[in-house]
């Protein structure tokens, strides 16, 4: 059954053709998530007459979400950008041509480059970049280009911790362990919602009917949440933490663990490097010095450590919730480590490492991406995270005076003024730039700042290449779909649009001087590269490749383009020797950052909890994928979703009702939102959707403005940073609730959101 099914919504978009000859169906993956489901689109007469799940799909088998069975209302919604804009004086976007566009985009970031530096020119890149195989290829070319150390992105808002743990550990920055859930007995779900996010790092369709089958083989499932979402419903058992207590619990198991002598101390010894360190710093972590600030009880907290050693297989995994708390390294780098020592790492239906046919983590090398604190920012001195600064420093370094001042912005498929804490004070900033262009589908809340907007073509219209998520899968597969319809001649793709920028800033087509050169040359004998030579040439050279050699029943591109449904290339394998590049091969548990990380955690585990705070965090929801969903109406219907979930008892010391509007006030940000009692959070936690926040868009996108909500990311502080990556903490931001006074009531448009009839 699918995601859709399961939501009520028709497995198959109305109006489609019976069939016939004037009809054929196209496969091509959704693009929405990180999870890809197949899609099957009936098309007739070049357009597209209808969706449905792909039952034969090598990786979802007829699975897809609500988002998945949209996705041609996203091409097609009438707010969407065809063609380039200009926003002339009066703030209005008139219509350019391509040329035009690109001509002017480049000579103002040139200008700019030549007055103030290389520094003085920003890039934010969205999440989108991750999704596109031709776009993430292009990267590379753009910042070589660019030649600027102001590059952030919405990574550096949420993975950056996990990266840089692993960068810590194995040496690499993608060598990331996937909780093989398909063959586990206990799965530990730390700070994540896999039945909503469908994975994150943990790519997987369907983990609604993963989760179910661990407790029908006689498994369990454990998730760690202050919210007891949709997955923590289907599992086992909840525990409800308090926020900023994941490295705390987490530690205090493996501490558990060792003291009752459940390790292979001379395992450990072999394979790691620096353990008698870190064993040292586990033993003052124990379960009653940790269960104040974790708010759960020592017992507990023994009793699933001694139950996740004693699994026949078990697997620990955390995501979001973990990655945006205040100790978001050192409680990636935990989970690891519990994995690790209880031999979980590298064993059937514990932690695995994919062997994808496109390798990314050997590509980052190439890529020159690898790598985290090579530099760092001008104002603050945050550390970069392959290659990107963190994004909360982007307000300041456009406001501060100086060398390297940030006077021109390029963004790529996103919106920060939603998405990085302290929005409106990134919008103030935003408005004093000399420039800014930005690659968009729309004008949205960030967008509308910008002098230039060069929308690229939808997705569904482009090849598509499972290049980077596939890293992440719980099995290995590799899909290349072929557009479903043609683009129009008027569109560009991003890969042509990001091309042409980096052409215009340095003439580098791939931003690596021998490739570049060849290239050259051969285009003047009338070649024309594009990412799909480079595609091909990564899965003929990849571990299941042709080489080149005649007769090879090993994987080229075209093999992989003429398998509609995808190629399966089996189960995630055993061991993790593989995945370690520290010149020794050892794992490093004890880098000099992780230790000093630890030892704050040391001096900070004590602090008493003053039972009257209230920390924000956020949620996220089936039918939303951050900010750019809410202007579709198949994803915004029925129920009021941006309203701030309360717990009863908070609710009544607030002086707050269900239904009614409270005034949310934070260190940096004081605003009115809509108020849901209920005891889905435990006491002490509010929680509010991510992407919300349309007011400001609502000129430009009809449906998103019609139900604006707000931004969650206006209350969070960007000054308050996570000590290892200085990534923002966005889980756990310190906030005070009261009753709105009847002077304020109605006064804040922006805190209702109507919902749809």
């Amino acid at each position: 059954m699918s995601g859709a099914d399961r939501d009520g919504d028709s497995p198959r978009a109305p109006g489609a053709p019976p069939g016939g000859s004037s009809a054929s169906t196209r496969y091509h993956a959704c693009t929405l998530c990180e999870t890809g489901c197949g899609l099957a689109f009936t098309v007739a007469g070049g357009e597209v007459t209808g969706v449905a799940p792909d039952d034969d799909d090598v990786f979802s088998a007829g699975f897809v979400c609500p988002k998945g069975m949209a996705i041609n209302a996203v091409g097609d919604d009438p707010d969407r950008l065809r063609s380039p804009v200009r926003r002339d004086a009066h703030g209005a976007f008139r219509p350019i041509s391509w040329d035009d566009a690109l001509d002017l985009v480049c000579a103002r970031l040139n200008g700019v480059r030549r007055a103030h530096g290389d520094d003085a020119v920003a890039v934010y890149m969205g999440t989108p970049v991750v999704h596109k195989h031709s776009a993430l290829i292009m990267r590379s070319a753009l910042l070589s280009a660019l030649r600027t150390r102001n590059s952030t992105s919405a990574g550096s808002q949420d993975t950056s911790p996990r990266f840089a743990a692993s960068y810590f550990l194995y040496g690499s920055s993608f060598s990331v362990p996937v909780p093989d859930v398909d063959r586990t007995h206990y799965f530990l779900c730390i700070g994540a919602n896999p039945l909503v996010s469908n994975g994150s790092l943990l790519t997987a369709p369907d983990m609604r009917g993963r989760i179910r089958a661990i407790r029908e083989r006689g498994g369990k499932v454990v998730v760690v949440d202050p919210r007891r979402t949709e997955t923590a419903r289907a599992a086992s058992e909840h525990l409800a933490i308090r926020p900023g207590g994941d490295a705390a619990l987490l530690f205090a198991m493996a501490q558990v663990l060792v003291a009752r002598g459940r390790v292979d101390e001379a395992r450990l010894r072999r394979d790691t490097r620096g353990w008698a360190a870190l064993r040292e710093r586990l033993a003052e972590l124990t379960p009653e010095r940790v269960s104040a600030c974790t708010q759960i009880p020592k017992e507990t907290i023994e009793r699933i450590a001694l139950e996740f050693a004693d699994a026949p297989s078990s697997a620990a995994y955390a995501r979001i919730g973990v990655c945006n708390g205040r100790f978001a390294t050192l409680a990636s780098f935990a989970v690891d480590l519990l994995n690790l020592i209880a031999g979980r790492l590298g064993a059937a239906g514990g932690a695995l490492f994919s062997s994808p046919a496109i390798d990314f983590a050997r590509l980052s090398r190439v890529l020159g991406i690898e790598g985290h604190g090579r530099f760092r920012s001008r104002v603050r001195g945050l550390p970069e995270t392959l290659g990107d600064v963190p994004a909360s420093t982007l307000a300041e370094e456009i406001e501060t005076a100086g060398e390297g001042q940030v006077r021109a912005l390029l963004t790529y498929a996103g919106n920060p003024v939603l998405s990085v804490p302290n929005g409106r004070r990134l919008a103030a900033a935003l408005s004093k730039l000399e420039f800014m262009v930005s690659i968009d589908l729309y004008v949205n809340e960030t967008t509308r700042f910008a002098d230039v907007i060069l929308p690229p073509a939808w997705s569904t219209s482009e090849d598509h290449v499972d290049f980077f998520f596939s890293n992440f899968a719980v099995r290995n597969v590799i899909r290349w779909n072929t557009p479903v319809t043609p683009r129009k001649e008027s569109e560009r793709e991003d890969w042509e649009i990001l091309a042409a920028v980096a052409r215009g800033m340095g003439d580098r087509p791939t931003g690596y001087r021998g490739v570049d050169w060849a290239l050259r040359i051969a285009g003047r004998l009338g070649f024309r590269w594009t990412p799909a030579h480079a595609v091909d040439l990564a899965l003929r050279l990849g571990p299941y490749g042709d080489r080149y050699l005649p007769f090879s029943s090993g994987l080229n591109g075209q093999k992989v383009r003429e398998s509609v449904h995808g190629v399966d290339l089996g189960p995630l394998r055993t061991g993790f020797r593989h995945r370690v590049r520290h010149r020794d091969g050892r794992v490093d548990v004890a880098p000099p950052a992780i230790l000093a990380s630890f030892d704050e955690l040391r001096r900070d585990i004590d602090r008493p909890v003053d039972p009257g705070e209230l920390l924000l965090i956020g949620r996220r929801d089936l039918r939303s994928n951050n900010s750019w969903m809410h202007n579709i109406p198949a994803l915004v219907r029925g129920r009021e979703r941006c309203v701030l979930f309360v717990h009863p008892d908070d609710a009544r010391r607030a002086g707050v009702e269900d239904g009614a509007v409270a005034v949310m006030e934070s260190r940096v940000h004081e605003g009115q939102v809509r108020v849901r009692v209920t005891d889905e959070v435990r006491p002490g936690v509010v929680s509010l959707p991510h992407g919300f926040g349309h007011a400001e868009g609502a000129a430009f996108q009809r449906v998103a403005g019609a139900h604006a909500g707000v931004s969650a990311n206006d209350w969070t502080d960007d000054q308050r940073v996570e000590s290892v990556v200085g990534q923002s903490i966005l889980n756990g931001v310190p906030v005070r609730l009261r009753r709105a006074a009847m002077s304020d009531r109605g006064a804040s448009a922006d805190a209702k959101s109507e919902p749809s009839s």
